[in-house]
């Protein structure tokens, strides 16, 4: 906890920050500096409290970018993201020249430390050596930063309170005694003015959100990261106000001299005040030198904790692929991020270098226009909780307050900033250092001009970055049904949830596939990855299923036949180091007989399912006999057989659904509690699973199929039993008949006493032994023809000479639909025919 509270308040710089924007927040604002100060610190708690409410939820490095890509999707993410780098990047060039100058103050140097290329030469060896730091890891970095920071916050203290003594004992000329009216936020001049100053007040805030960019690497990364960043906030809340109203009250607001006000030190007003407050004696001289040590120290230990999240910020970038994937190697002595934390040493050297090169105005203006990148970034992450716990908020008070009236509250103050900043402050060309003449806008503010211009540079990669999601999730939803066919079987309903980070997109499917006999194949199913490698996959398997499923296959034999496609997809793909590996491809497939209620299971790999009883609402969870992955040699596939009351609702899903839960038992548990409420809609027990099992975003895709079983009317079929007797043949022809008739389908019964004929003739004649003849009235009119044989009849052109082989022929002409099944006792073939029209046409 400790450690974490000193990354989160090193990494703001209280001194350097105080030493850069209280003569900005002074000029915009005058004697009411203090209260701005401290208003500053309202917004920034309330993102504390939507960092520390999704760090509790997803503790993860990548912090805005992670949070906002499971939020609102990749193109958000990845603009988040690029805001953090953007800031951190300008932030750590101008933290390296401030070091570099204050580092010649120190010995005495004064010419160099207004010379632009010794103070180039010397910020990019900062830089170097703080990066060297950072590489060799994030405990010796912790090490460094508390004696920076105990040296910091200690300077800081006797300069504040040797500054209030003086004005109380030996005043200055610019001395002023402490007034109530300081702190009334109704004497700032005007709204633009509040802007300014608050902008710059979140400035010298920014920095404390380090401690959730180390959250991986710290002891109960889910509530110390949080506490630590609230707790950093409301210490700075303190110092600031106090360091403020003290240097205020010494150095008054004028614009001379060591007033505030005065535009020559705006940059640097500690720099004039440490001999003014200290004195000019030995202890004096080496209290002044001891605040220009604070104040590089500062900037050492901002730009060190600066390169910390930056590092882990492009590490997680690169591992949900949003950036190249070296960015993501981890050395394996220090386990720290190596291209993360090397790559942005260079990139701020670059910068440093780049913004040097044109002018000290230019490098000024780009630490303004960071404001705006800091303003966005966290706006951005107190919306992102907001619609991250969406559909949690009205579960309690508590949920409602802190992860969405807070966090909205602190996003929509950021967005205000942001705006208003960037089109009326400083887009006003006499802001600033610079201004820059647009095409078709005229002469603008340079700052406005550099920091949105930063973010603009991410807009137009966001395309190219997040290509490789938005092609996935292209592929992957239009090989997922786009909706579920009606059946007389089942009424069903389904969700699917990608997986949330940058190429989440992963290989979950399911489906509800129509079979001969009124029966009906289920199917949820898993390949384990993400992109389009995995979303391919799936739609071969996906289309290797129906079409199995169409051949009548028991669930077990077709699982057989699949592990053979997934085994043949290997040996095309290859072994190499991009193939396509099988490890962790489940499925489960179902078929249910509405005739007889029982439904035939098999299983590959995880997926499970819960049955809840129409009645009294009990759920279970039927252990189904496992089986090895497709792909994977092992035992060979079982099916089982439930008996299913009408009315049962089951419930398919993969394990992903489970994710969010503390284990999979107290997972399947609440499952249950939803299920129980047998009644209730299938959108509507969707819809509440999804809010209940995951509330937030997901880290593998999750699938949920949910089926409400029905049983047919006993008038919708009918059967009989016949010996294998040629006189059955006629006595069959007569009841089917009968049959037809009493249903109202006699147009049809031509054509079904022949094709009843032809299946039962040739089961008496080529097989013997009992025949069972079944009629079910449809969506079309079913025939089946149930012998003891094994032998499946082919369809061929029968040749003039030959004295059989025309029946089935004739059959297949007659009818829409014709098949075989195999069953335990024999096959059974099967033919169709469409119902006639309603009005008889």
């Amino acid at each position: 906890m400790f450690s974490s509270v000193v990354m989160g308040l090193a990494s703001t710089g209280p001194a350097y920050s105080l030493a850069a924007a209280l003569g900005i927040i002074v000029a915009g604002v005058g004697l009411q500096a203090p209260i701005v100060t401290m208003m500053a610190f309202v917004p920034m708690l309330l993102i504390a409290y939507a960092y520390r409410e999704l760090n509790a939820s997803d503790a993860d490095c990548g912090t805005t970018f992670t949070w906002a890509t499971r939020a609102f999707g990749p193109r958000t993410g990845w603009m988040g993201g690029w805001g953090l780098i953007v800031a951190n990047i300008i932030v750590m060039a101008n933290l390296a020249g401030i070091a570099a100058a204050y580092g010649f103050r120190l010995v005495g140097l004064d010419g160099l430390a207004e010379d632009r290329l010794w103070t180039t030469v010397a910020g990019v060896v900062w830089i170097a050596v703080l990066t060297a730091i950072c590489y060799v890891g994030i405990g010796f970095s912790a090490a460094v930063q508390r004696w920076l920071l105990c040296l910091e916050v200690l300077m800081l203290a006797v300069f504040a309170v040797f500054a209030l003594v003086r004005v109380y004992t030996d005043p200055p000329p610019t001395a002023i005694h402490v007034s109530a009216s300081w702190f009334n936020p109704f004497e700032v001049p005007s709204a633009k003015a509040l802007t300014t100053g608050l902008l710059a007040g979140v400035f010298i805030y920014w920095g404390w959100d380090t401690a959730f960019s180390v959250n991986e690497e710290t002891v109960d990364s889910t509530r110390v990261p949080g506490r630590a960043g609230v707790t950093s906030t409301v210490l700075l809340l303190v110092m600031y106000g106090l360091v403020s109203t003290s240097a205020q009250a010494f150095a008054g607001v004028g614009t001379k001299g060591i007033g505030l006000g005065n535009t020559e030190n705006a940059d640097d007003v500690f720099s004039g005040l440490g001999e003014a407050v200290f004195g000019s004696g030995e202890t004096g001289l080496l209290l002044s030198r001891l605040l220009i040590l604070m104040v590089l120290t500062s900037a050492l230990a901002s730009a060190e904790t600066t390169i910390l999240p930056l590092a882990r910020t492009v590490f997680s970038m690169a591992v949900h692929k949003a950036v190249p994937s070296r960015f993501a190697r981890v050395h394996r002595r220090f386990l720290t991020p190596t291209w993360g934390t090397v790559g942005m040493g260079v990139a701020a050297i670059a910068v440093l270098v780049l913004l040097s090169s044109f002018s000290k105005n230019v490098l000024a203006d780009s630490i303004d226009s960071v404001g705006l990148a800091i303003a966005f970034q966290y706006g951005l992450t107190g919306f992102a909780c907001v619609w991250y716990h969406r559909k949690i908020l009205t579960l309690n008070a508590r949920d409602l307050v802190f992860k969405g009236l807070l966090p909205g509250l602190g996003g929509l103050i950021m967005l205000l900033l942001f705006l208003y900043a960037s089109f009326v402050v400083y887009a006003n060309p006499g802001y600033g250092a610079t201004a820059v003449d647009l095409p078709l806008i005229g002469r603008t503010g340079g700052v406005a001009v550099l920091g949105l211009g930063a973010l603009l540079i991410g807009v137009l990669l966001m395309p190219v970055v997040t290509r490789g999601h938005s092609v996935a999730l292209k592929l992957q939803r239009s090989m997922l049904p786009h909706h579920l066919p009606p059946h007389t079987a089942v009424d069903a309903a389904s969700r699917y949830l990608p997986a949330d980070s940058g190429s989440g997109v992963g290989g979950d499917w399911y489906d509800v596939i129509p079979l001969s006999g009124a029966r009906v194949g289920l199917v949820v199913g898993d390949v384990l990855g993400h992109g389009l490698r995995a979303a391919a996959t799936m739609g071969r398997l996906r289309t290797g299923v129906r079409v199995l499923a169409r051949l009548d296959l028991a669930p077990d034999e077709l699982l057989s036949r699949l592990t053979d496609l997934v085994e043949q997809a290997i040996q095309e793909d290859g072994a190499g180091p991009r193939g396509w590996r099988p490890h962790a491809v489940s499925c489960l497939y179902a078929v249910y007989d509405p005739v007889s209620g029982r439904c035939s299971l098999a299983r590959a790999g995880e997926p499970a399912l819960a049955v809840a009883e129409p009645h009294t609402g009990a759920v279970s969870c039927p252990e189904l006999p496992p089986g090895p992955p497709l792909g994977i040699a092992g035992l060979p596939y079982q099916s089982t057989e439930l008996e299913l009351a009408p009315g049962s609702l089951v419930a398919f899903f993969t394990e992903g659904l489970l994710q969010a839960a503390d284990d999979r038992d107290a997972g399947l548990a609440r499952l249950s509690e939803i299920l129980a409420d047998v009644g209730e809609p299938l959108e509507t027990l969707c819809d509440r699973a999804v809010t209940t099992l995951l509330p937030g975003a997901v880290d593998v895709d999750a699938t949920l199929l949910v089926v409400r079983t029905r049983r047919l009317d006993r008038n919708q079929f009918a059967e009989w039993a016949l010996l294998p007797d040629p006189a059955a043949v006629a006595t069959i022809r007569t009841a089917v008949s009968k049959q037809l008739g009493d249903w109202g389908l006699d147009d049809l019964a031509f054509t079904t006493e022949l094709i009843v004929s032809e299946l039962v003739t040739n089961a008496i004649r080529y097989v013997g032994g009992p025949v069972q003849v079944r009629l079910i009235r449809d969506r079309s009119l079913i025939c089946e023809v149930s012998d003891t044989g094994h032998t499946s009849p082919n369809l061929r052109h029968a040749a003039n000479d030959d004295e059989g082989g025309r029946g089935l022929f004739i059959i297949a002409q007659m009818t829409h639909h014709w098949g075989t099944r195999y069953t335990a006792t024999g096959k059974t073939i099967w033919t169709e025919q469409d119902l006639p029209a309603p009005d008889g046409r």
